[in-house]
Order: C-alpha cells, then structure tokens, then sequence
C-alpha cells in the first residue's frame, strides 16, 4: 500500500495496520493509494465518476452542483470515493473524525477486495485511470478541430444511448462467424442406411424437399443483416452507422467507457454489502478501542438507514451476506433442510457446519446482483427486513403498499436489477423495408416502452444513422413499430 503526503502520520499509520487486518481475514486487493481531499474536491471527483480527469461536458457541472448543494444544505454527505484500477485510488474526504476516516478505510479495503475477485469485473480495464485522460485528451483535440458546441452536441446523442449495451458481451461470444457469399447451400444429410434400404429410408422427394428448404434459408441469411438480433447496439452503430472518423472515435469511446461502469451496476448490491460486511467486521473486532464504538455505531447506522420508498443497497447486501454467513454456519441449506416442513425444527436447525465464511468468499467471487437476489433472498429474510411493494392508488389518490408476498417482492427485485432495470433493445434489420433504415426490437418483458423516453432515443439514433430508425415493441399488448425520422415521430399498428 502507498500513501499520500496528505494523509496526517496518524492516518498513514492506520492505513497500513487496516490493510494488515483486512489481509489476515482473507480479503486480497490490489495496492491501494489514499488521497486526502476537500469537500470540492470529492464533489468534483464524484461528479466525474471517481476520475479526476474526464472529457468537457456539461454533465460533470450539473452533477457538481447538485452534489455540491446537497452537502451545503446538509442533505447528504459522501464518505468516500474508490476507483476499480490497480493500483485502487481511495479518497478521503478532509474534516472527518479519524473513527469516520477508519471506517472509510476498512469499507475501501471490502470494495477493492470486491473489484479484484468477483467475476464480473476481470475484463474491466485496470489501466482506466490513464484510458480516461486519454479519451480527455482525444476529445479536447477533436472539439480544437471540430468546434467544441458540435463536439459536445454529438457526445450528448452518444449519452443517451449509452446503455444499449451487450453487458454480457465480455464474457460471452455472441456473434456467429460472417456469412460467404460464394459458398453454396449446406449439403443435406442422410439418415445411415445399408445401402437396400437406402431408398426407402432416404426417399429422393424429402432429399429433394430439403435441399430446396436448405437453398432457401441460405439466401435468406445471404440477405440478413444482421444475420441474428444484435444486443450491442452500440457496436453495431460503431462499425456500420455512416459517421465521420471523429464521431466514430467518440462513439467508440462513449461505448469503452459504458462497458468499464457494468460492471459496478451489475453488482451494487453485492459491491456495497461485501464492503459494509467487512468495515462493520474489522471495526467491531479489531480497530476500534471501547471510546469509539458508539461513534462507530453512529456512523454506521447513517449508512444502513432504510428509506420508506426506496431500497438500500449497503443494507439489503450487508444483510444478505450475514444471513448466508448464519445458514451456511448452521447448515440450513441443502435438500434435507428445504424439504423440512416443520416450522419449530427450522427455527432451531443448527448443525454447527461452520461454512458460512468459506460461502461468502465463494459468493463474492462468482455472483452479481440478480444472481444473488435470485438464489439467496428466501421468505424468512424478506419477512425479517420488513421488504414490500408499493404503488399508486388512483381511488385513494396516494402511494401505498401493495403486497408484501414474497414473490412478488422477489420478481419486483430481479425486474429492478435485470438489465439495470431498462428495456432490451436489439438490432433486427439494418435495411428496414430494402430502404436503408434500422429496425430495433425490444424484449418485451411486461412493461411497456415509455413513450417520451422512446420518441427521444430514436431521434438521436436517427443522427446516429442517418436513416429513419423503427422500434418493434408491444404497447397495450398489441404489436406496434414507432418511428423516427428525424423531424416526425409516427406510430404503426399494421404489423
């Protein structure tokens, strides 16, 4: 671990024994560097994402001064900032008291742990920090020589789509070798029979019938484009949307950076509970002396808060993880415990396994969020944190609780995280009607497109492509394609 010289000797000096601590309970990060910062400071850096260099936009300054107002009107506080890169860059907001400044540090530790071992970020790019002054330096030579309104108005379009991404993609080989145009149709294959028998099992009509099948279904494909739907829409745009050489380098770098934050929203729950679990862990056992513990819990407690209306990721996560760490240490897992019907033999189950922390490691490492929602969040933990669902009443002109099923609260979860919570969209046909223009499809999942959100995705996309662009969705259950081109914005139902 390095050290900045803002960091007090007392500071430095507990960094190093936390990093000690953490290292003897098993966490393994990279060397991570901390940094003393102001207030303006840490706004700053927040509102660029943790870097502290990003390109000219106007979206760092509005998310400064709203991060900015925020803390002068006492509405909110951040603790501390930590990016995914090796070395882990781990900043310190100055005027914290040195129990707020260990808890920070223990948290950290978690997060970098978290960012070296869990699956889902080992194909982020761990040179990020320089990629960023990188793509900071390009766009600034782009915009000398383009203009910097025209540069700016063209990152805004690349924004808004930036989450029509494959966030599988990195882990995932999704697309199937390109088609040749000079090869002929698949030869049809024979049923294995002695060579008497051949005619009947083989009669020359079906062989006859399915290379005609087969010669269709090439020229078909000869034709797609793309030859199967396309998740990464942004991709598709990056190789084949007519843009100029800078709006293609600004496009790629749009999509560079969409791809290195996934994974950070794939796993905020797991990401902010692992990082809760340890700082809570390494506080109460071996960092605090006794005058810090109420402290400690005040600080703690700020974090964990539950808010009526919305989910806490730190909590729900650092819950979760306990629960496991409790099951796992007592064996409720398993057939024999999920076919155990009898209610007072549950409640007492305890096997003394002593697995639970062997489990957590094994979660942290292969598991996001959905995935973790999905197996471990069971009837008893949901009753236990109280977790619901709310809605609008129209009759009773108020938000209420709708239900506090398990399932349904469950499925609302894994709606919220699947995806981020946003609708697939795939590329289905580049050449919409032999026109030139580009048909999009979304997944329906249950919910419908919202409309204002829709009409203005597909007019950037119509800059992006120069073409009219088409959505195939559902909209009230039924079939409908929206489109876009460029000045008008039209519905069709006759699909």
């Amino acid at each position: 671990m390095s050290t900045n010289p803002t960091l007090s000797p007392e500071l430095r000096d507990w960094a190093r024994r936390i990093e000690a601590t953490a290292a003897s309970y098993g966490l393994d990060f990279f060397p991570t560097v901390f940094e003393m910062v102001t207030y303006e400071q840490m706004n700053m850096l927040a509102a660029y994402e943790g870097f502290p260099i990003r390109y000219r936009h106007w979206k760092w300054g509005m998310e400064y001064e709203r991060l900015s107002k925020s803390y002068a009107y006492g509405l909110s506080k951040i603790y501390e900032l930590v990016i995914n890169t090796d070395p882990c860059y781990a900043y310190l907001l100055e005027g914290n008291t040195d129990v707020e400044q260990k808890l920070v540090m223990a948290h950290v530790f978690g997060h970098c742990d978290f960012f070296k071992n869990n699956a889902w970020f080992s194909r982020t790019d761990r040179k990020m920090l320089d990629q960023m002054a990188n793509h900071a330096a390009k766009i600034s030579r782009i915009a000398d020589r383009e203009g910097q309104e025209k540069v700016e108005n063209f990152i805004d379009v690349c924004l808004s789509v930036d989450n029509l991404i494959d966030i599988h993609s990195p882990y995932i080989k999704r697309r199937r070798p390109p088609i040749d145009e000079d090869a002929l149709p698949p030869e049809v294959r024979k049923l294995p029979a002695r060579s008497y028998m051949d005619r009947y099992i083989n009669p020359e009509e079906d062989l006859e019938r399915q290379r005609e099948e087969a010669k269709k279904k090439h020229e078909e494909e000869r034709k797609r484009f793309p030859l199967e739907p396309e998740r990464d829409v942004l991709l598709f745009l990056f190789e084949n949307a007519p843009l100029e050489k800078w709006q293609r380098q600004i496009l790629g770098m749009v999509r560079e950076e969409a791809y290195y934050f996934a994974p950070q929203r794939m796993t905020k729950i797991m990401n902010e509970g692992w990082a809760s679990y340890w700082h809570s862990k390494l506080m109460t056992q071996a960092i605090c002396d006794d005058s810090e513990i109420i402290d400690f819990a005040h600080v703690h407690s700020g974090t964990m808060a539950m808010s009526p209306t919305q989910m806490n990721p730190y909590k729900i996560g650092l819950e979760l993880f306990r629960d496991i760490e409790d099951r796992w240490n007592k064996g409720q897992f398993g057939l024999e415990w999920e076919r155990c019907e009898d209610m007072e033999t549950r409640a007492h189950w305890d096997k003394q396994l002593g697995l639970g922390r062997e489990k957590l490691f094994q979660v942290r490492k292969v598991y996001n969020d959905v995935m973790f929602i999905d197996e471990f969040l069971t009837p008893e933990f949901a009753e236990a944190q109280k977790l619901f669902t709310f809605g609008y009443n129209r009759k009773n002109d108020q938000w209420e609780i709708k239900t506090r099923e398990f399932q349904e609260v469950k499925q609302m979860l894994l709606r919220q995280l699947t995806n981020f919570g946003q609708p697939q969209i795939f590329v289905e046909d580049a050449n919409y009607k032999n026109r030139g223009e580009l048909l999009l499809w979304h997944k329906f999942d249950g919910q419908d497109l919202k409309l204002d959100y829709a009409r203005d995705t597909l007019a950037n996309l119509v800059q992006l492509w120069s073409r009219p662009v088409h959505i195939r969705t559902l909209s009230d259950g039924k079939p409908v394609i929206w489109t876009h081109d460029g000045a008008r914005f039209e519905e069709s139902r006759n699909t």
